[in-house]
């Protein structure tokens, strides 16, 4: 599976791989991103520099494809029409 960062292919000028990868594992599981970000952000909160509106394009928004799946053998949607209504209480279905 090709997903995420491809280590071995770093910059030689970031030092051996393995030594990227060991540190950037324990910074994540530290929290340390987390941590930095908040601070950015309450920083640029408080300059009034953020704007915390977030829209999604639903033209870039995709589905994974096993999202798809309908639970029939093939697999095909063609010629369904349903309408999904969320309910207040999921146990409900």
């Amino acid at each position: 599976m090709g997903s995420g960062v491809s280590w071995r292919d770093l910059p030689a000028r970031y030092g051996p791989w393995k030594t990227v990868y060991t540190r950037f594992r324990r910074y994540a599981l530290d929290g340390v991103f987390t941590r930095v970000l908040q601070q950015v952000q309450a920083k640029a909160d408080a300059l009034g520099d953020i704007d915390w509106l977030v829209q999604i394009d639903s033209t870039v928004v995709r589905a994974h494809q096993h999202a798809a799946a309908t639970g029939r053998k093939g697999g095909s949607t063609a010629g369904t029409n349903r309408t999904i209504t969320p309910t207040a209480d999921p146990e409900e279905d």
